[in-house]
């Protein structure tokens, strides 16, 4: 991508941190003390119950699985220590530019090694059993670090399942099977959310699979199907592919990544077919069954797919069943999500929501600020309603797509004046230095004030290096503030000064 500058007029068309423990203790019969129970023990359940001990309140964490939940155990730290494993390999890749020469391959393979290299020479050293075992060691040693931290703050943590009663008792059935009824002052609901499945492709945890299921493999698949790519089905395609097995992507859109940045988008699809994977665009999946040694997806058109094993990333559901939110008189969304408003709050009063169950944005981070949100509103203390202009999201790709604030489709859809600049990567010292040639910078900014509105950053850390652009989105600073401030040379954060340097206006006399 070569670098460019436009002005664009509007389309027309169209886990905690380590901290001292708390202080506080209250008597358990105090009636001047609030009493909150947490239905859910993830980011947006732990998170509110630690709010909540530092406020004076009572709190019980009702967690049926594990603290931490989905994103601890099965999703976020489980598929993100996957990737990182992976992201060896795709360093591996650029080993012989760099002059390391890679010994090892066997004669013949020469073809293959030109697809993947590192995947090719070092296949056979996957130790797939190794990977996964290590991945769900992590997440259980994260979980109890959030047992440890909760229990030194005097949250009171029940496994078992909760269930409303009413807006002011919550039923809870222990792992034993006991039954006792909580009462509460102030409820949260943080239950998250579980894999969508296809009635004709139901998950078998073998060879149909969830992402849940996919940290049980005993080998690496010899032909993976993944089916959806958005950010989910991306992200374990792009590792797969990483670690060495063949990977078919299928993508119900013109497409990966639809709702994402259409440039980053594009890169990523390229680097993934140079890579081998096989892209199959406007494809969209309606069953599938297992074979003898493997499995065949069926696609609406009629064609079929095979493959060892098959990965369906077809989004998610609210887990709001069974939950007792009729009971309470909680209001759910079309999509069975409960409805809240900025502060957490349902229609109900004293009954909050966070979280993947809300629907409103599916990040840890969102979780965990819904529910200190909740807390913080719930017992009274200053409170800064959500914001999403200014949350930064991370597709842990390789290369990564971070961004933050408003997207260029979003802008246009307002009616909004703005210029852009973009710079490629590929023209950084350090990215030259370290071997770097697909990534880039973009900002958006307000045409007129030159207020930073928006950015995306595709590239190794990209996670990391959008704080800046985020400090800038949060605090409404203007590319010209972004450019005073100096990099480091060399540095991939370089490119962001640059950019923002591209934007300066002339003042007029």
């Amino acid at each position: 991508m070569s670098s460019q500058q436009t002005v664009a007029a509007p389309d027309q068309s169209h886990v905690a941190a380590p901290a001292a423990a708390s202080t506080v203790r209250d008597a358990p019969d105090d009636p001047t003390v609030t009493r909150v129970v947490v239905v859910g023990g993830g980011p947006g359940g732990y998170e509110a119950a630690l709010v909540a001990r530092r406020l004076g309140a009572r709190v019980t964490v009702v967690e049926r699985s594990g603290l931490g939940g989905a994103a601890v155990l099965t999703d976020v730290v489980p598929s993100k220590t996957l990737i990182a494993t992976a992201e060896w390999m795709t360093i591996a890749d650029r080993a012989p530019e760099l002059g390391i020469r890679l010994d090892g391959l066997a004669d013949g393979d020469e073809a293959d090694a030109g697809r993947t290299p590192a995947a090719a020479v070092l296949r056979h050293r996957i130790d797939v059993p190794a990977v996964n075992a290590r991945v769900k060691a992590l997440a259980a040693a994260q979980s109890a670090d959030i047992r440890g931290r909760l229990d030194r703050e005097g949250v009171d943590v029940i496994t078992g399942t909760g269930r409303l009663v009413d807006a002011e008792h919550v039923a809870v059935t222990e792992a034993d099977g006991r039954e006792h009824v909580l009462d509460a002052d102030v409820v949260l609901c943080a239950t998250g959310a579980t894999p969508r499945v296809l009635p004709d492709a139901l998950p078998d945890g073998e060879r149909i699979l969830t992402w849940t299921q996919m940290y049980n493999l005993t080998e690496l698949p010899q032909r993976l199907v993944v089916v959806g790519s958005g950010v989910t089905g991306a992200e374990f395609a792009g590792a797969y592919t990483s670690l060495g097995a063949d990977v078919v992507l299928v993508s119900s859109r013109d497409r990966v990544l639809p709702g994402e940045d259409a440039d980053a988008a594009e890169l990523i699809e390229g680097v993934f077919r140079q890579r081998g994977m096989t892209v199959m665009s406007r494809s969209r999946a309606s069953s599938a069954r297992r074979t003898a040694d493997g499995v065949v997806v069926t696609l609406e058109d009629g064609r079929t797919v095979e493959g060892s094993h098959v990965l369906f990333a077809v989004g998610s559901v609210p887990t709001t069943r069974d939950l007792g939110l009729e009971n309470a008189g909680v209001r759910l969304t079309a999509s069975g999500h409960i409805e809240v408003d900025k502060v957490s709050r349902t229609n109900v009063r004293g009954v909050y929501a966070a979280g993947d169950c809300t629907g409103v944005l599916p990040l840890a981070s969102v979780a965990a600020t819904q529910g200190r949100i909740a807390m913080s509103h719930a017992l009274g203390d200053a409170v800064r309603p959500l914001s999403l202009r200014s949350i930064s999201a991370n597709i842990f790709t390789a290369p990564e797509i971070a961004t933050v604030g408003l997207s260029e489709t979003r802008l246009q859809e307002m009616g909004t004046h703005y210029r852009t600049s973009t710079l490629p990567l590929a023209r950084n010292p350090r990215a030259k230095m370290l071997g770097v040639r697909d990534g880039f910078v973009k900002v958006f900014a307000h045409a007129g004030t030159g207020t930073v509105l928006g950015a995306v950053v595709v590239g190794p850390r990209a996670s990391e290096s959008i704080f800046p652009l985020t400090l800038a989105v949060t605090h409404r600073l203007t590319t010209d503030q972004v450019a005073e401030a100096s990099t480091v040379y060399p540095s991939m954060s370089g490119t962001i000064g640059e950019v923002a340097r591209m934007l300066h206006q002339r003042s007029e006399d």
